[in-house]
């Protein structure tokens, strides 16, 4: 098959699966890390945040199949999940925004379907780890928000973006500038909504320290500071108070998809920090299949807060 057979094949693929994407040359590697660099070297990222996801963003290319030319990207439409628990008698319906469920599952597709297109021909792909949102709008996927939440066309902040290495080649160059969404030139509604002030008005990079999302990402043995009001949580995991005002999101912030109900019993355990494997079965089956898995370690403290502001 032709390079560009492949090239035509993939966006095909995505155009029937609903999905977006793009191939980026691999010339472009050293500009996205030197672009995080510099965001780091100017002090504009919180030194507690910049070294716990340290490897993300000094992140290398290796790979087992040898020299990267190319990167697949995919932008995949994810909703957000309701969780209901029971607690005192009610129920307490709890959001999980987009991008932290299914994962794995996303990836795994993706790469299937990647594989499928790229083997016959002798070209590989692997997984890449990397700043995958400041990739995005550099090569024109997506478009940066005030909030620094990237939004894809017609998925709005409802996505998950995948990208893979692979020794395809290609050269053709899309690079450009990072920029904000001409929608929030005129609007700022969600530096008006988020309650904790990350967004901020005198420069463009979000004050990651100050997210809530960021503060309610560690496990549960690590208090939140004492300057979240527990009133301003919402979500399980994540936050979703600038993504619920954005007008960007019209479209979407309905999409909405039912998880799991646990019982006042199960949420009792879940509260408690049980591992996974302690859980009763049934329990355990809800947790996997619904892939909450991941983030067990967090909801503790953030499902404690919740439950006590509800009583």
């Amino acid at each position: 098959m032709s390079e560009n057979t492949i090239i035509k094949n993939f966006y095909k693929i995505l155009e029937s699966k609903g999905y977006k994407g793009t191939i980026i040359t691999a010339s472009r590697i050293p500009d996205l890390q030197n672009s995080v660099k510099k965001f780091n070297d100017k002090k504009l990222l919180d030194p507690e945040f910049y070294n716990e996801y340290k490897k993300y963003f000094e992140f290398e290319p290796k790979t087992d199949f040898g020299e990267v030319k190319s990167l697949f990207m995919v932008a995949v439409p994810q909703p957000q999940y309701e969780i209901v628990f029971n607690w005192k008698n009610r129920e307490v319906p709890l959001i999980i925004p987009p991008t932290y469920l299914h994962g794995r599952a996303l990836i795994n597709e993706t790469k299937a379907f990647l594989t499928d297109l790229l083997k016959p021909s002798g070209y590989s792909i692997e997984f890449a780890h990397l700043p995958q949102k400041t990739l995005a709008v550099r090569v024109g996927l997506a478009e940066y928000g005030r909030n620094n939440i990237t939004y894809v066309r017609g998925m709005g902040s409802f996505h998950r973006l995948i990208t893979f290495y692979s020794d395809f080649p290609y050269e053709q160059d899309d690079w450009q500038e990072v920029r904000m969404m001409d929608l929030c030139k005129e609007c700022s509604a969600c530096v008006r909504k988020c309650p904790t002030g990350a967004i901020p008005n005198d420069r463009f990079l979000l004050r990651v320290e100050k997210c809530l999302t960021y503060h309610n990402e560690h496990p549960a043995d690590i208090p939140f500071p004492d300057w979240i009001d527990p009133s301003w949580h919402n979500s399980l995991v994540g936050c979703m108070h600038c993504q619920k005002v954005c007008p960007a999101n019209k479209k979407v912030i309905n999409w909405i998809e039912p998880g799991p109900t646990f019982s006042e019993e199960e949420t009792k355990l879940l509260v408690n920090g049980t591992t996974a494997e302690n859980l009763s079965e049934e329990t355990r089956r809800k947790v996997k299949e619904h892939d909450l898995t991941n983030y067990l370690f967090a909801y503790p403290r953030n499902l404690g807060v919740i439950l006590d502001r509800e009583q």
